[in-house]
């Protein structure tokens, strides 16, 4: 009986120690972090223990340079472990917990509505060089869209959403329910990081980099900076880093 009790007591505590540790802020508390294979899935060691989902589920991926990507994270910690920079072990602890039991359709939806508000998809007519830039970057990129998916969407000069047939929704659809539940969790978390499903897209279809993506979701606020042809200078690279990272997971191909 009271092996039972402390059995179970352990498990309470563990599970305490799991959740404290994705909720509150903590000190580093380990030195080393490596990543072992388990079968076919890879697991992160923080010393000898292994990493957990806030929900206490063991912590595996199927990716070895995800892993790795994510011992990274860990392992650049200083004092404070800072879960809030730490975007590829968060994303992978919602793709394992589903915390929220989203089903995929759902996520899809949720997905698709943010075509209606695409960034790419709002040209500004005002000042007209603007303009201009948005039509050379962002056009490229709608029609390799429209050719891709087999769909028909136009950019507009107003406030009024883009229009979506609902062929065109239909396809799209389709097409992002042959991914995985995984994979859908990331491109959700790309798509909601640029505010774009086109370029979000066209990073999985490698029609263009992490770098360019992002820099084409923020191409008014560049160009009021007067920065868009010093756009790879150090200091705004280190302004681009947390969207760099957020958007990382789609590069490695998990």
């Amino acid at each position: 009986m009271f092996g039972s009790f402390r059995n179970v007591a352990k498990t309470g505590l563990s599970s305490v120690l799991t959740r404290s540790i994705h909720s509150v802020p903590k000190k580093r508390f380990y030195k080393n972090v490596s990543v072992v294979q388990n079968n076919s899935k890879f697991e992160i060691n923080l010393d000898h223990r292994k990493l957990k989902t806030p929900l206490g589920g063991p912590f595996q991926v199927k990716s070895e340079p995800l892993a790795h990507a994510i011992a990274n994270e860990w392992l650049s910690q200083k004092d404070t472990i800072q879960l809030s920079q730490m975007h590829l072990t968060g994303l992978c602890n919602t793709c394992i917990d589903n915390p929220g039991r989203t089903k995929k359709e759902v996520l899809v939806e949720s997905i698709l509505g943010f075509l209606g508000t695409d960034t790419v998809l709002f040209y500004s007519d005002e000042p007209p060089p603007l303009l201009k830039l948005q039509k050379e970057q962002w056009s490229p990129i709608i029609v390799w869209f429209n050719n891709r998916y087999g769909v028909e969407v136009a950019p507009t000069l107003d406030i009024t959403p883009p229009q979506l047939s609902d062929k065109d929704r239909k396809i799209l659809e389709k097409h992002l329910l042959s991914y995985s539940w995984s994979a859908i969790q990331g491109i959700s978390f790309g798509v909601d990081a640029i505010k774009s499903l086109i370029l979000t897209l066209a990073v999985l279809d490698r029609r263009v980099t992490v770098t360019q993506a992002v820099t084409l979701s923020r191409l008014g606020e560049i160009y009021k900076n007067n920065d868009y042809y010093g756009i790879f200078s150090c200091g705004h690279l280190n302004g681009l880093r947390e969207g760099l990272s957020r958007r990382a997971l789609r590069s490695v191909r998990a």
